[in-house]
């Protein structure tokens, strides 16, 4: 793959992670590669989450699952402290006071460009966010006597300022608000995001939605809402997919092209998002890929010297990475990351063609050949660590977090702004009310 016919200058800040040929380069991976090795024979004995089990004359890892965190009865305390402290409010109040707070309702330009804005436009556009949010329409919403909300004009909102440009820069200028908050940044750096995908049924016939019987019945049609969130917990970016697309194909994308402030370098799966090829594009782009590994026993583990001695683990690298399929193949593995990180290539596109089939291209047999010495990497650092439980609790925690924002954005996808008829009125009488 070349970038225009031949490097750019671009390409060389690309290629910095890398700058020796490609056999030393590889060679250069051995050190690091027998230290995790060592490190996780010498911890094997003193590691009662860990052992080794002999199935079907195979040895496989058994690792034990971590035990339930019970909560202490001071946090139970705070949580009903602050839970009486959150006064009741209308949604509508919460989404306009966020607009004043934030300025993200400026995000939205007419599909024109124009400068000029209509009146009270605020207020009209919390309310379409609001009814598209809720999956209602603009019925709920409207009201004659307020012209910011009569039918019509939300109509022409929507049509002319919703779009995907304009949410994206929305949703920058919320991520940037959010990580500018004390509390948020207690959570986390914004150096680590995790992926999980948000399947929905589609009713309606449509060329997006895919039948998927895993997880649509009946021949059921869906699409798959995937979404990256920082552990800061705001969203950072969503793509909608057909419900059959693999995650691994679309997690890529969603970390490429979020963009927002925050630039994660740890990413965070559940196990149906990984294989090979994606850890060997995620460690060409420079980012640590972390998913949770389920079915640890089943996990092969690789090894590039075939004569190497790693002592009780032997029988556990039984397969052998190539570094001859990788090698003839280098130039070309560090073009396609350079042309992923400089946006020349759709990731999506590049994903389909990298996996798809049995009969794997060269390129594709080298970028998973890489990518078998990253996963044998973080299999053995998510279970040297498992003593002290800080690494698989970190993954779970994020996890967790992650599946808490799909709940509640499918709670708002499925819920019913009925109640919101008249509260968006009362909304913007209040003291800290928008007005354009």
């Amino acid at each position: 793959m070349v970038l225009n016919g031949r490097p750019p200058d671009r390409w060389c800040a690309v290629r910095w992670g890398y700058p020796a040929p490609p056999g030393q380069r590889l060679q250069q991976l051995q050190p690091n590669w027998i230290r995790h090795w060592r490190a996780a024979e010498a911890r094997l004995p003193h590691n009662p989450a860990v052992r080794i089990e002999t199935v079907a004359g195979k040895d496989e890892l058994v690792l034990s699952p971590l035990d339930r965190l019970d909560e202490p009865p001071t946090l139970k305390a705070l949580r009903d402290e602050v839970r009486a402290r959150m006064p009741r409010v209308d949604l509508p109040e919460i989404v306009l006071e966020i607009a004043v707070r934030t300025g993200f309702t400026q995000a939205f330009r007419h599909v024109t460009e124009r400068i000029s804005r209509a009146s009270d436009l605020t207020t009209s556009l919390c309310a379409v966010l609001l009814a598209q949010a809720c999956n209602t329409g603009p019925e709920p919403f409207v009201r004659q006597d307020i012209p910011a909300l009569r039918r019509a004009r939300l109509l022409w909102v929507d049509q002319h300022y919703v779009r995907d440009d304009t949410l994206g820069a929305a949703n920058t200028m919320l991520v940037a608000a959010q990580s500018r908050i004390e509390l948020a940044r207690i959570w986390g750096g914004g150096n680590v995001a995790s992926a999980d995908g948000l399947r929905f049924v589609v009713p309606v016939r449509s060329v997006h939605a895919a039948p998927n019987p895993k997880y649509f019945f009946n021949q059921q049609r869906g699409v798959t809402w995937y979404n990256l969130i920082s552990d800061q917990a705001s969203g950072l970016n969503a793509i909608t997919v057909p419900g059959t697309l693999r995650d691994s194909l679309v997690l890529l994308a969603v970390v490429l092209e979020q963009p927002t402030e925050l630039q994660p370098t740890r990413i965070m799966t559940d196990t149906v998002a990984y294989s090979d090829v994606v850890f060997g594009l995620f460690r060409l782009l420079g980012y640590r890929f972390s998913p949770r590994l389920a079915d640890i026993g089943g996990t092969r583990f690789w090894r590039i010297d075939p004569d190497a001695d790693y002592g009780e683990l032997n029988g556990l690298a039984r397969q052998r990475v190539m570094l001859n399929w990788i090698e003839p193949f280098w130039d070309d593995l560090l073009r396609l990351a350079g042309s992923l990180k400089l946006g020349l290539v759709p990731a999506t596109g590049i994903m389909r063609v990298l996996q798809a089939g049995d009969r794997m291209t060269p390129l594709a047999r080298a970028v998973a050949e890489f990518g078998r010495i990253e996963k044998t990497i973080h299999t053995l650092r998510y279970r040297r660590v498992i003593d002290n439980e800080a690494h698989r609790r970190d993954t779970l925690i994020q996890l967790n977090l992650e599946s808490a924002g799909i709940s509640l954005r499918a709670n708002f996808f499925m819920a019913s702004a009925a109640n919101c008829t008249s509260s968006i009125a009362k909304a913007r009488k209040t003291s800290w009310a928008p007005s354009d």
